[in-house]
């Protein structure tokens, strides 16, 4: 599988002023992501992570390093309009996303900014919309909108775009639980049915439910990478350095102290409470009594 983010080496220092020194976001990141993928970055706040999304698409240029999106050097200026229409960025305030005053308009904005004709304009907007489930939207208001709809609209409007990944930098992180569950259903929709590469950076653990990867930040530096059960597994180190594993995790960490014979890397709910299932039943039929269906 080709790679469509590579990092060498990578480094970032925000300048400093008179009350300040420089800041090091990130110190040596070397890291791959595969196209198609769906990959989680987790740090708590300062670690780097949302540092490291905003060089993907050349927001942010290197200190020192390499990014190359698709094999194009993020630092050459003829490549950037490239690399923005490649990678769609989605933030953690839809509010600084949304530009016009009616959500067809708003999804429209990027399109109209690169040229592309109005017939095929009009296809992509209804294409993006219908893809986060706001068809029935098209000519409301965006400021009446609920944050997790508003949400929706920012990634319909990268989603006209069409581009190859879309990186969303704590995109969830201003929302109610509802709004997140709305925005993250259609993320994985669009990773599952689309093939589109997700880069999710987050503070929220439980979103890394469904991912094929997980890269932790720590101090600018990358600490952890793999799949979300190998990542989990290591709760210590997880907790060395500010974060928590999911509450699924957590609870059967909790059930196997207390004695249960539980597995502690079940993720998801469903997988969680068929691991609990199966241990009550186990009990049950170990006790002598009717083995549970």
């Amino acid at each position: 599988m080709s790679k469509i983010f590579q990092t060498d080496n990578l480094t970032y220092t925000y300048p400093g002023d008179e009350e300040m020194p420089p800041t090091v976001a990130l110190d040596g990141v070397t890291l791959d992501i595969e196209r198609g993928s769906f990959v989680v970055v987790l740090g708590h706040n300062g670690s780097g992570k949302s540092t490291l999304a905003k060089t993907f698409n050349a927001v942010l240029l290197p200190s020192g390093g390499t990014v190359y999106v698709d094999g194009m050097d993020t630092a050459d200026e003829a490549l950037l309009l490239e690399i923005r229409r490649r990678i769609g960025m989605v933030f953690q305030n839809p509010d600084n996303q949304i530009v016009a005053n009616v959500v067809e308009e708003d999804v429209a904005f990027a399109p109209e900014n690169l040229g592309v004709p109005t017939e095929e304009i009009r296809r992509r907007v209804d294409d993006a919309l219908e893809a986060v489930g706001m068809t029935e939207f098209t000519l409301h208001a965006p400021h009446l909108l609920s944050g997790g709809q508003k949400q929706r609209i920012a990634i319909a409007g990268v989603l006209a775009m069409l581009p190859e990944c879309i990186v969303l930098d704590e995109a969830t992180a201003m929302l109610d639980p509802m709004g997140r569950r709305e925005v993250l259903n259609v993320i994985e929709g669009l990773h599952r049915e689309k093939n589109i590469t997700v880069v999710l950076i987050t503070h929220h653990m439980n979103e890394a439910q469904h991912a094929d990867r997980v890269v932790v930040m720590n101090d600018g530096h990358l600490v952890m990478d793999g799949t979300p059960k190998a990542v989990f597994a290591r709760a210590r180190e997880l907790r060395d350095i500010g974060l928590a594993v999911p509450d699924t995790v957590a609870l059967l960490r909790e059930l196997k102290a207390a004695g249960m014979d539980v597995p502690v890397d079940a993720i998801t709910v469903g997988d969680c409470a068929d691991a609990i299932v199966r241990a009550f039943s186990g009990s049950t039929s170990a006790a002598g009594q009717p083995k549970s269906r």
